[in-house]
């Protein structure tokens, strides 16, 4: 059964997808699928909000939208199933952001 929680953004590497304080709506216990943004377990630096971009042999390869900030597979490799935690069903605050 899946179940629901909320994350808190905490970094720059999703910008201008998702910023830092931004709450998200996530789904634990389903399966990522690609172009959607997931919660995932990186090595050694703990939990952070990635696009996942394809499935390979030995993961999920996710990636930051931000090339400038973070931490992502290009430096990491791929994330194994069990390190995908959740997946972001959508942000729920701040509800619309305004353009700057």
């Amino acid at each position: 059964m899946a179940l629901w929680g909320l994350a808190v953004v905490r970094d720059r590497s999703m910008e201008p997808t998702l910023y830092d304080g931004d709450r998200l709506l996530v789904r634990y216990g389903i399966r990522p699928r690609v172009g959607r943004l997931a919660v995932v377990r990186l090595p050694e630096r703990g939990l952070a909000v990635k696009r996942v971009t394809r499935l390979e042999s030995d993961g999920w390869w996710v990636e930051r939208d931000n090339p400038t900030e973070g931490v992502d597979s290009w430096l990491v490799g791929a994330i194994p199933d069990d390190d995908v935690v959740a997946v972001v069903a959508c942000r729920v605050w701040p509800p619309r952001r305004r353009r700057a």
